[in-house]
């Protein structure tokens, strides 16, 4: 992927108006072809990343990547509502509650509940098994997510970071216009 033989950061600009169908975008987004949708895109990149960057570590360490990312939430915050875990994962409830479940039975983490069968009221907390194996692979997490950062300069990551931001807020957002209306 780097084709820079010193792996120093480096820009990755480049795109002219003439190559980038975004540039002169109209409201009616003629001329986009579904390869163009930002959803397309990021969909792309992020299976890209998550093939190249995630899923090796998660795999090394016996863990899905719902594992993952819940283990990686739990650690960093001890314990967590049910409903935080399902907002810090971006994952669907029933996927949460079974990959907890499956979490549990290998001591990864407990499961408290403060009212019988509600799992909205559930409290997941990490064990120390969890946290064990937290801080054995966080280390390579880090090292590869750097990389793949610092290839950026320094202008772009902080580009990169707040569009990143930014497209958080508006998909969070129920601004966008409906036309189903």
């Amino acid at each position: 992927m780097n084709k820079n033989p010193s792996h120093e950061p480096r820009p990755v600009g480049g795109s002219s108006a003439a190559e980038c169908p975004w540039a002169r975008l109209e409201d009616g987004g003629q001329g986009l072809t579904s390869e163009d949708f930002l959803t397309t895109m990021m969909s792309h990149a992020s299976n890209a990343l998550r093939r190249s960057m995630t899923v090796p570590y998660a795999e090394q360490a016996g863990l899905t990547l719902s594992e993952w990312r819940m283990l990686s939430a739990l650690a960093e915050a001890g314990q967590l509502p049910f409903m935080e875990v399902v907002a810090r994962t971006a994952a669907d409830k029933a996927q949460v509650s079974r990959t907890l479940r499956l979490m549990e039975a290998r001591g990864l983490l407990s499961l408290h509940h403060e009212h019988e069968g509600a799992r909205k009221w559930q409290t997941c907390r990490i064990s120390e098994a969890g946290l064990a194996l937290y801080a054995r692979i966080i280390p390579e997490v880090r090292q590869r997510q750097a990389a793949v950062i610092r290839r950026f300069s320094p202008r772009e990551r902080a580009l990169l970071y707040r569009t990143l931001q930014a497209l958080r807020r508006i998909g969070d957002e129920s601004t966008l216009p409906d036309r189903h209306h």
